[in-house]
Order: C-alpha cells, then sequence, then structure tokens
C-alpha cells in the first residue's frame, strides 16, 4: 500500500539528487508532502519534475543557516507541521592528514556535521508529536580509512547526534534514528570532480570488497529510510540501520 506516510510533512535537506532525491520520490509515493532544500533553482525544479505528488521546496544551503530556518518557517507556515525531517545533504572530499587545511576541513564538517545539527535544531519548534527525524552518516562512521579522516569523523559525530538529540526530541515527542548507508552509486564522486569512468572505478573497487557483490542504489536506501520514517520503526530511539552491503560487519575480498 502507498500510505504509509499519508499526511505527513516531510522535510529533505540534499534532496535534488541520490539518496536525498529517491528517497524523497518514495516519500512521495506513501502520500507525504515534500519540502525540499535546493541550492539553486535549477535543482529544485528538476527534483521537483521528478518526484512529482506536489512536491515543493525553496532555494538555500545548509551552510547558510538562515536558509535553514526559513526552510521551516515556511513548511511550517504553508502546512502547519512537520512530521518528517530527512538530512542528508552532504560532501565527500578525500584528503590526506598533511594535505588538509582550514578551508577544506570547513567545507566537509559544516555540510556534514553542522548543517546535520542545525537541520534539527532549526526542525525542533514545528515537529508534530510522533514525528521522525532520520539522520543520514554512514558506515565509515565506525571504520579508520587513510586519506578520508575528515569525512569519517563529521559521519560519526552526526551518529553521535542522534543519541543525544533524543532525550530532547522526546520532550516534544519525536524520535531521530540513523540511516547509515555503505558505497551507494550516486553522483557524489563525480561531483567532487571525478570522470565518469573514474567514478565507475571508485564503484567498482568497493563492489569487490562488498559481501552484496555490488554497490547499493539509492532506492534501497529509500526503503530503509521509509522504515526510519514511518510508525513501523516506532521503538527505535537514537538508533542507526546500516545498509551497506556488509562493508561494516564482514571483511572481504572477492
Amino acid at each position: 500500500m502507498n500510505d504509509r506516510l499519508k499526511g505527513k510533512t516531510a522535510v529533505i535537506t540534499g534532496g535534488n539528487s541520490g539518496i536525498g532525491l529517491a528517497t524523497a520520490k518514495e516519500f512521495a509515493l506513501q502520500g507525504a508532502q515534500i519540502v525540499l532544500l535546493a541550492r539553486s533553482q535549477e535543482k529544485l525544479d528538476q527534483a521537483i519534475s521528478q518526484i512529482g505528488h506536489g512536491a515543493m521546496g525553496y532555494i538555500g544551503d545548509v551552510n547558510d543557516l538562515d536558509s535553514i530556518r526559513s526552510l521551516y518557517d515556511n513548511a511550517a507556515k504553508k502546512f502547519d507541521k512537520v512530521d518528517i525531517v530527512f538530512a542528508s545533504a552532504g560532501v565527500v572530499a578525500p584528503t590526506m592528514l598533511d594535505d588538509t587545511d582550514d578551508e577544506m576541513f570547513s567545507k566537509i564538517s559544516d555540510v556534514n556535521f553542522k548543517g546535520a545539527f542545525f537541520s534539527v535544531k532549526y526542525a525542533l519548534p514545528y515537529l508534530s508529536k510522533g514525528a521522525s527525524v532520520v539522520l543520514v552518516s554512514s558506515c565509515l562512521d565506525e571504520m579508520g580509512m587513510e586519506g578520508i579522516s575528515v569525512y569519517n569523523a563529521t559521519k560519526a559525530a552526526v551518529r553521535s547526534l542522534a543519541r543525544s538529540f533524543t532525550p530532547e526530541l522526546i520532550k516534544v515527542g519525536a524520535r531521530v534514528n540513523v540511516l547509515s548507508p555503505g558505497p551507494i552509486e550516486t553522483p557524489i564522486h563525480v561531483n567532487r570532480g571525478l570522470s565518469e569512468e573514474e567514478a565507475a572505478e571508485v564503484w567498482q573497487m568497493f563492489a569487490g570488497k562488498l559481501p552484496a557483490g555490488r554497490v547499493g542504489r539509492s532506492e534501497e536506501m529509500a526503503k530503509v529510510a521509509l522504515f526510519l520514517a514511518s510508525d513501523d520503526s516506532s521503538f527505535m530511539f537514537g538508533s542507526e540501520i546500516q545498509a551497506d552491503g556488509g562493508m561494516n560487519q564482514v571483511r572481504w575480498e572477492n
């Protein structure tokens, strides 16, 4: 049945591509009213056309705290409440320790960690009783890996937020949990400057290290997000689902 989110308003950051876009489509199919935050009118228009079902959105960036605040203000004015927050805006920029400068550190941490933090803070006044907040981390939040220390640390911080936010969100009757994907075929590597061929090589490399034998699809993550956003996960508080093809559970070389 396509009514698991009927009557609910879902605010999504990072919803114009990858996991965020797939999740927006899934939530819309399940009856939710979708409200996106996108960095340009072009990206917003493209996403809305793909989502359909009356999806709407606003221009902004999780780096711009005023635009996050405005996103929730506008969503609440139009729909009275916010039932679901899906905070999926994120960047990855591999960099070795001795090559990491302040600008690069801030770029990654401001989007991945600070953006997630304030995406919940500014939602707080508008969360309905029974609301579900879903933060997107990564299976790398528990792993060490050369050349990606800042990214991994920000994702570990996001995982930690769900634990510490839980007692505060309970006060308004809301829950917060974490979706931690493994390697998922999204535009993330092309967005950081790799060619299509180079990105394909990265995905192939990961596929050989996964018990699943392949990288994941954004649509698969959207199904997990639906579970966390819906009442099906009503007994989950501050928890994490690692949907990672076995990456963080099994050391595998195919």
